[in-house]
Parts: C-alpha cells; sequence; structure tokens
C-alpha cells in the first residue's frame, strides 16, 4: 500500500486518501485508483459508474443519498477547492447523525470514501471547481433523499467565508433535516 496514505477518522468507515504523487519539471503522474491498494486499505468495494460535476464558488450540492439503493462514493475534486461531508444514516450506528468535513483540492489530491449508509455534499470554496466520482451503485432518479445541509441538529460547520453567497438547486431547498428523516424511518 506504498502508493497512497490512508487517515480515518471518528466515524467508523471514513476514510481519506492521500495519493503518493511523482512530480519532476514536466509536470506529475498518480495512480487515482488501484483496486489492490484500496483492498488491502480495506475499501474493496466495486465501482460500477464514475460521474463528474462543474459547479461555480458558493454552490453547495447535498446533502444526498439513495434510500433504496445506497451508493459508496470515492470522491475527489480535479479542479479547484471543495469542503467535502458524510453525513452516519446507517441505523444501529453508534455515530448516527453525526458529520465528518475535510477540504479536498487540485492541489492536495486528496481522496474521500463515504460507504454506503451516509448522506454526502459538498460546498464549491474556489471560483470553479470539478469534482469527480466513483459509485459502488447506478443512480437511480426516482430513489433520492436528503438532508437540508444548515440542519441545526447536524451541526455541519461548513467554511463559508462571510462575503460568500450560498447557491443551492431547487431540489436541495426542499429537503427536511434529520428529525423528519426519522421520523419518516419509523412509519
Amino acid at each position: 500500500m506504498g502508493k497512497i496514505t490512508v487517515e480515518t477518522c471518528h466515524i467508523e468507515g471514513l476514510k481519506v486518501i492521500t495519493p503518493t504523487v511523482f512530480g519532476d519539471s514536466r509536470g506529475y503522474f498518480m495512480e487515482t485508483y488501484n483496486y489492490n491498494d484500496y483492498k488491502e486499505a480495506g475499501i474493496s468495494e466495486v465501482f460500477v459508474q464514475d460521474n463528474q460535476s462543474a459547479s461555480r464558488r458558493g454552490v453547495l450540492r447535498g446533502l444526498h443519498f439513495q434510500k433504496e439503493h445506497p451508493q459508496g462514493k470515492l470522491v475527489r475534486a480535479i479542479r479547484g477547492e471543495v469542503f467535502d461531508v458524510a453525513v452516519d444514516l446507517r441505523e444501529g450506528s453508534a455515530t448516527f447523525g453525526q458529520w465528518f468535513g475535510v477540504l479536498l483540492s487540485e492541489d492536495n489530491k486528496k481522496q474521500f470514501f463515504v460507504p454506503k449508509g451516509f448522506a454526502h455534499g459538498f460546498l464549491v470554496l474556489s471560483d470553479y471547481a470539478e469534482f469527480a466520482y466513483k459509485c459502488t451503485e447506478f443512480y437511480h432518479p426516482n430513489d433520492e433523499g436528503g438532508l437540508m445541509y444548515n440542519d441545526p441538529e447536524i451541526g455541519v460547520e461548513w467554511p463559508i467565508p462571510e462575503d460568500m453567497e450560498i447557491i443551492l438547486s431547487d431540489r436541495d431547498q426542499k429537503w427536511s433535516g434529520l428529525s423528519a428523516y426519522i421520523a419518516s424511518k419509523q412509519k
């Protein structure tokens, strides 16, 4: 596993991966994914879909999840800088409702592995960002769920500068908070 460094956090399953970057006067090279290295790091999921998005400063996408077809994700910023967040929604988890965030950028080249059972979102901090992610399950448009990005019960500490206007999609403006999510699961 010499090609990647893996950091864990207080929420079991979340992992921050830093690849080894080989650089010289021509530029750099790095492996963005190697099944054997990731398997050795405890990430043996099979990824079935790759996605990429572009967003401008202040765009906040999330906090999203799939209800019946949950997705594990391996995410990274390939241009710009984002603050990436995962919220634990695994039933019975000791850290249910807790969040973890990490700065991902084209400079630090970090990746964030978010297993199934988490809500996920990110805020674009740079003028422009391109975000790429691998998923363990295909996207099902009728299976979308979400949580309010600013739900006080979750308490994500988004690094929002005073001069930043948050830009949300119509869909992301309509999500409820954690209490409504819990109530919907109990029906």
